[in-house]
C-alpha cells in the first residue's frame, strides 16, 4: 500500500473519490464526481459540535467516535461489500482530519489501498480559486450583448451547436440574471459550487480559440461573478444583437410563456420592482399578470424597464461597446436564431 501523501495534484489518479462530510456540507460544494458517504449525519454533526462547545472536546470525541464507527460499519456493509481487493478510493473531509482519517484507517484495515486527501476540501477549494485566477486572463472572450429579448442565451446555445466555444454563465448559475430570471425547477447552486463548475468549464476551453459569452452584471441572481472574470468580460470585444422590437416581443412571449401558469407568482415577482417604477405603473403590470395578459405586459416591461436599464448600464459595464460589431435581425424564431448565430460566428 502507498503511504505517500496524496494532494489535489493527484486527483486525476483516482477513479473513486469519497466525500465523508455531512450531506449539508456536500450539498454546498464538493469535488466533481465525489460520492457522499458521510461519517456523521447533519444532526450527528450538530450534536457533536454542541457537545464540544458546551461540555468538552473529550466528550464530543467520545460521542462522535461511536457515531463515526457505526456509520463506517454501515457503509462497509451496504456500499463497499462488493468492492474488489484492488479498489483504491481517495477519501476527504473538511480539512483532511479525523473524519477522513478514521474512514481511511478502516478501509486500509480491510485491505484496500485507500488514500486520504491532504488538506481535504479546503485544499481543493484553494485549488479552485487559484485555477480561476490563472485561467481568466487566458480567455479570448467575445461578448454578446443586446437588450432584453434579444435571444442572447439562445444564440449562445446555437453557437455551441455550430462548433463555437461558449461559456454559458447563466446556465452555470441556474438563473437568467433579471427580476424574472429564476429558472423553473432549478435551484441556484451555492457560490462555491458555481465556482467549482466555472473552473471545470473554463479548464475545458482552448485558449487559442475565441470564447463567446453573454454580457452580465456582477450578480446573476444570488451568484456573484469573480472580480477577475467580470473585468475580463468588461474589457473584451463586443458583438451587439440589434433585433427589432417586434421580434424581441415575440421571443419573450415564447420564452417566458411559463410565467402565465402562475399569475400570482408572476405578480409577486413584479412586486420586487416597487420603488423603481411609479406605483400606478406597477399596479397596472400586476393587473395584467393576474389576468394572464402577457403581450401588453411584456411590451411595457421592454419599453419602460428593460430598455432604459440597458441604455444606462451597458456603457458602464462594457468598455468596448462603442466599437461593437452589430448584427441586425427581424426574426428570433428558432430558425432565425440559428441563422443569427451563423452571422455572429462569421464575424472576424
Amino acid at each position: 500500500m502507498s503511504h505517500k501523501p496524496t494532494t489535489v495534484a493527484d486527483l486525476a489518479d483516482f477513479a473513486v473519490i469519497l466525500d465523508v462530510r455531512s450531506p449539508a456540507e456536500y450539498a454546498l460544494d464538493h469535488i466533481p464526481g465525489a460520492l457522499n458517504v458521510p461519517v456523521l449525519s447533519d444532526e450527528e454533526r450538530r450534536i457533536t459540535g454542541t457537545t464540544y462547545v458546551q461540555v468538552s472536546a473529550f466528550e464530543a470525541r467520545k460521542i462522535g467516535g461511536a457515531m463515526v464507527a457505526r456509520n463506517i460499519a454501515r457503509h462497509l456493509d451496504e456500499s463497499f461489500r462488493d468492492k474488489p481487493k484492488d479498489w483504491r478510493p481517495l477519501v476527504y473531509c473538511w480539512r483532511g482530519g479525523m473524519r477522513s482519517g478514521s474512514f481511511v484507517t478502516w478501509l486500509r484495515l480491510v485491505g484496500w489501498d485507500a488514500q486520504q486527501l491532504k488538506g481535504g476540501y479546503k485544499a481543493y477549494r484553494a485549488l479552485v480559486i487559484e485555477r480561476l485566477a490563472a485561467l481568466t486572463p487566458t480567455l479570448n472572450l467575445r461578448v454578446l450583448c443586446g437588450p432584453t429579448g434579444s435571444a442572447k442565451t439562445s444564440v449562445l446555445q446555437a453557437l455551441a451547436e455550430q462548433g463555437e466555444q461558449v461559456l454559458d454563465l447563466e446556465a452555470l448559475a441556474a438563473h437568467r440574471g433579471s427580476v424574472l430570471g429564476a429558472i423553473p425547477g432549478r435551484e441556484q447552486p451555492s457560490q462555491k459550487a458555481f465556482e467549482t463548475q466555472l473552473m471545470a468549464a473554463m479548464s475545458a476551453l482552448d485558449p487559442a480559440r475565441r470564447v463567446w459569452v453573454e454580457a452580465e452584471s456582477r450578480r446573476i441572481g444570488r451568484i456573484s461573478l469573480p472580480d477577475a472574470l467580470l473585468q475580463r468580460l468588461r474589457e473584451s470585444p463586443v458583438v451587439e444583437i440589434d433585433a427589432s422590437p417586434e421580434a424581441r416581443l415575440a421571443y419573450l412571449l415564447r420564452d417566458y410563456a411559463w410565467l402565465g401558469d402562475d399569475p400570482q407568482g408572476f405578480a409577486d415577482k413584479l412586486g420586487t420592482l416597487k420603488g423603481l417604477l411609479p406605483n400606478e405603473t406597477l399596479a397596472q403590470w400586476q393587473t395584467w399578470a393576474l389576468a394572464r395578459e402577457l403581450p401588453p405586459l411584456f411590451a411595457a416591461l421592454m419599453a419602460d424597464h428593460y430598455d432604459p436599464l440597458y441604455q444606462r448600464s451597458q456603457g458602464r459595464h462594457l468598455e468596448r461597446l462603442g466599437q461593437a460589431q452589430r448584427v441586425g435581425t427581424n426574426d428570433l424564431s428558432p430558425q432565425g436564431i440559428t441563422a443569427l448565430a451563423r452571422q455572429v460566428a462569421a464575424l472576424t
